[in-house]
């Protein structure tokens, strides 16, 4: 198996610079991205909110390594993605980035303790069982390492999907709407386990997000519109997270308005 080189780059984890993406051409193209230049700082928990259409989903893809720039790069440690072929890229992101997702994907024959170890076998490593119970023992799950995902709940599925997620040691953990499928006491269940990875492991985090709540749990909230990142807020609370969602859709909802009079 392949390794990818991982280098230095000043303290972040994970840098888009001018990064551009549009689907289609002509005038049914849609900009999705729009020139975004980020940083996302190692050992901080980042979440990603706006309308929809601002372009969450193709920023969390493309930084992710699972969608291409139509311009712009994007730097994993300083490693350039853009600059790795697919055999490398697919390599790169079973070696260091961690995915979950809303719908969990977990494989429903399995137990909770081989849906775990499933990566490393796809990576052609036989799965060592104490490494695993030490990722599910991470989430609190040691105990149901036997059950298989219709024996858990909707919460504890999710949380063998983040101890899926970190069996490789990702140095970037990606989640795509974690708790939308989850009830409340679920979802800050996750949510609280999210936040204290990255208290006390220092995982670098970026979560996609609608959630005001959910987006409270992260060090900073990034902010899209139309394609363009539109501000960000530090140590944020749900109340201040509401407010600027309110004004971003209300400004978006009023511009559609002007350009269709």
């Amino acid at each position: 198996m392949p390794s990818v080189t991982i280098m230095g780059d000043d303290g972040a984890a994970l840098r888009l610079e001018d990064v551009h993406r549009t689907y289609g051409t002509g005038p049914e193209a849609v900009r999705a991205l729009r020139g975004v230049d980020v940083t996302f700082d190692r050992g901080t928990f980042t979440a990603v909110m706006g309308p929809s259409g601002s372009g969450k989903s193709t920023l969390l893809q493309c930084a992710a390594g699972l969608d291409r720039p139509d311009r712009g790069r994007v730097l994993l440690d300083g490693t350039d993605l853009s600059g790795l072929g697919e055999t490398a890229l697919t390599v790169l992101r079973r070696q260091r980035l961690g995915f979950v997702f809303q719908a969990f994907n977990l494989v429903g024959s399995l137990t909770a303790e081989q849906n775990v170890g499933l990566p490393l076998r796809l990576a052609g490593r036989r799965p060592d069982r104490d490494e695993v119970r030490r990722a599910l023992a991470s989430v609190g799950l040691e105990a149901r390492a036997a059950h298989l995902p219709s024996q858990l709940s909707g919460g504890q599925q999710q949380r063998v999907a983040i101890a899926r997620a970190l069996i490789t040691r990702p140095r970037m953990l990606f989640a795509d709407e974690p708790t939308g499928a989850l009830d409340s006491t679920s979802s800050r269940e996750v949510l609280t386990l999210l936040r204290d990875l990255v208290d006390r492991d220092g995982q670098s985090t970026v979560m996609v997000t609608h959630d005001p709540v959910a987006a409270s749990y992260a060090d900073r909230v990034l902010f899209l519109a139309d394609g363009t990142v539109v501000g960000d807020l530090e140590r944020p609370s749900a109340q201040q997270v509401a407010e600027r969602m309110t004004a971003l859709e209300t400004s978006g909802t009023a511009a559609t308005a002007e350009s269709a009079a």
